[in-house]
């Protein structure tokens, strides 16, 4: 519990939870509403994984003023939120120091 003490280890939990509601939302409600006609799972995953992803955004803007990151740091953590998988690679480099 220690990661949410700080504002990187919230960014962190954040990024992975958010990263996961996208692949639930685009590899089975999606699917599921497309498939077997089944719109109730894209309402509820994508109403949680929006949430997610606005609280990602805050708190990426919450890092990106404390650590004084790039524009393009920044940017890049906002790409990668919307792309599939992309979240993981985020939470793994944007916790990297600056080279």
């Amino acid at each position: 519990m220690d990661y949410l003490l700080t504002p990187l280890g919230r960014l962190r939990l954040v990024s992975l939870l958010e990263g996961a509601s996208l692949l639930v939302l685009l590899g089975v409600a999606v699917p599921l509403k497309y498939l077997a006609h089944l719109p109730g799972p894209v309402r509820v995953v994508g109403m949680v994984h929006g949430l997610l992803f606005v609280a990602y955004c805050v708190l990426l803007l919450q890092n990106t003023i404390a650590r004084d990151w790039s524009v393009r740091k920044a940017a890049l953590g906002l790409l990668l939120a919307v792309l599939p998988f992309g979240a993981f690679y985020a939470e793994r480099r944007l916790s990297q120091p600056a080279a």
